[in-house]
């Protein structure tokens, strides 16, 4: 076991935005350690979005990101030979993560020419509250609403 618990490493800053969260976002979307491809994806993304809504695209891209972070989710206990579904509050960096990795996975997973076509139909999608992102929020919300009874076994 671990003596001293790991540091957190502070990331730096993107260049357009300054913003850590979009690096962030850009290490998850990375892929074979190609960093300027994934930061080039999400900003033609961004773009895309921007041209299609009129809007400020990044402010999209945030509220995206909160429109699919889960306040609870449900983590699996054993107890007495039985398996439950217990909910449990996300933690803040986890929610971020969590929301993150979501809306990239669904994006992948669209049709789509290319990866920032996909991207931006996702992020427009889950900014309106709608797409597969947010369908898998409201499902995790679902499961721990149905699971509530099980609250009292936490951690």
């Amino acid at each position: 076991m671990r003596k001293v618990k790991a540091k957190k490493r502070e990331l730096a800053e993107d260049p357009r935005f300054g913003d850590r969260m979009v690096t962030r976002f850009v290490n998850e979307l990375m892929s074979s350690g190609k960093k300027s491809v994934a930061f080039r994806i999400l900003y033609d993304a961004i773009d895309k979005v921007e041209e299609k809504s009129k809007e400020d695209g990044y402010a999209l891209w945030k509220k995206a990101l909160e429109n699919v972070a889960p306040p609870v989710e449900v983590k699996s206990r054993r107890i007495g030979g039985a398996t439950f579904q217990i909910p449990i509050e996300v933690r803040p960096q986890r929610k971020v993560s969590v929301s993150m990795k979501w809306l990239i996975k669904y994006a992948r997973q669209r049709r789509g020419v290319s990866m920032a076509d996909k991207l931006a139909a996702e992020i427009e999608a889950a900014a309106k509250g709608e797409g597969q992102a947010v369908k898998k929020k409201e499902d995790t919300l679902r499961m721990a609403e149905a699971n509530k009874a099980f609250s009292h076994f936490k951690f």
